[in-house]
């Protein structure tokens, strides 16, 4: 069976090894968001990219969904006692896949080969594709001005209320190499328990994809990354209410309607179904908290059946 999973933040990742576990090597391909990709210390980094990497591979810090497990912060220590910026947390090890990463960008390589090549020699039974080797970035709208997503994120942690998201780059970024045919040739496609603003809307801004995957409809099946009106990880529930949507799992529902015929609930959200229905979803209900070993089991059961 032939999955295609389009996923970014942690969530994303958890559904990706879900999804990985219960299928043959090879089966799963993930179109990851590179809309998070930033420039720090001279370093390019991909934070959506690495975190479905870390997670497929073993790698990822259990603790924070994100990082290296275990990793040290050796690099970091000597070099904010030289006076750099310490908002920006990075790991040793993550550090050099960052340094591989700037060194072949900048030797003409494109994203898409550079992931691959971690893939394989990280033995990654999965496809990973970035949704786009073009440069793609998120900005967030706030009461001061736009920032860059992970200003907003991360150095601000996601405090300014959000009245607008913008994609710089789009029109014009080009699918990465595979991904439209991963989505046309797939089985089944699942959209990610990811915030739908900045991991979802990212991939589906590139130039054909979200036509790619709306044809599809009927074989997407979409994962609510909101349980009990709470966000499983990050501030999706504030962005809901500043950009006018429901602060629950419907309100997601409504974003994804036009692109998935069926809709993963949490039974704390089995009382929405008749408003999830009336969107024209199908609702499926099943624990989705995605922590554990069988709850990734019962999700990606559902999904894939």
């Amino acid at each position: 069976m032939r999955v295609t999973c389009i996923a970014g933040g942690v969530g994303g990742a958890r559904m990706a090894l879900a999804l990985q576990e219960a299928l043959a090597p090879g089966e799963l391909t993930v179109v990851g968001n590179v809309g998070d990709d930033t420039e720090h210390w001279g370093l390019q980094i991909a934070p959506d990219l690495d975190t479905v990497l870390y997670t497929l591979t073993g790698r990822i810090d259990p603790a924070n969904g994100w990082g290296v497990a275990g990793d040290t912060r050796a690099v970091m220590d000597e070099i904010t006692g030289l006076g750099e910026d310490d908002w920006f947390i990075l790991g040793d090890r993550d550090l050099a896949l960052h340094i591989s990463r700037t060194r072949k960008l900048a030797a003409g390589e494109p994203l898409s080969a550079i992931t691959a090549d971690v893939a394989a020699r990280w033995g990654c039974p999965s496809t990973l594709l970035p949704a786009t080797d073009d440069r793609l970035r998120t900005w967030i709208a706030t009461d001061d001005g736009e920032l860059p997503f992970q200003e907003w994120l991360v150095r601000r942690r996601a405090a300014d209320p959000v009245a607008g998201v913008r994609f710089e780059g789009v029109p014009g970024a080009r699918p990465g190499p595979g991904v439209l045919e991963a989505i046309a040739e797939a089985d089944r496609i699942v959209l990610a328990p990811s915030n739908p603003f900045v991991s979802l809307d990212p991939i589906l801004a590139v130039d054909g994809v979200r036509d790619a995957v709306r044809v599809r409809r009927a074989d997407v099946v979409a994962v609510a990354p909101v349980i009990g009106g709470r966000t499983v990880k990050g501030p999706l529930v504030g962005m809901l209410e500043t950009l006018g949507h429901r602060p629950d799992a419907v309100g997601i529902a409504a974003c994804l309607a036009d692109l998935a015929a069926a809709y993963v609930v949490d039974p704390a959200d089995a009382g929405l179904a008749t408003d999830v229905e009336a969107l024209g979803l199908r609702p499926l209900v099943v624990p989705a908290l995605l922590k554990d070993a069988t709850a990734r089991a019962g999700v990606a059961q559902v999904v894939l059946a």
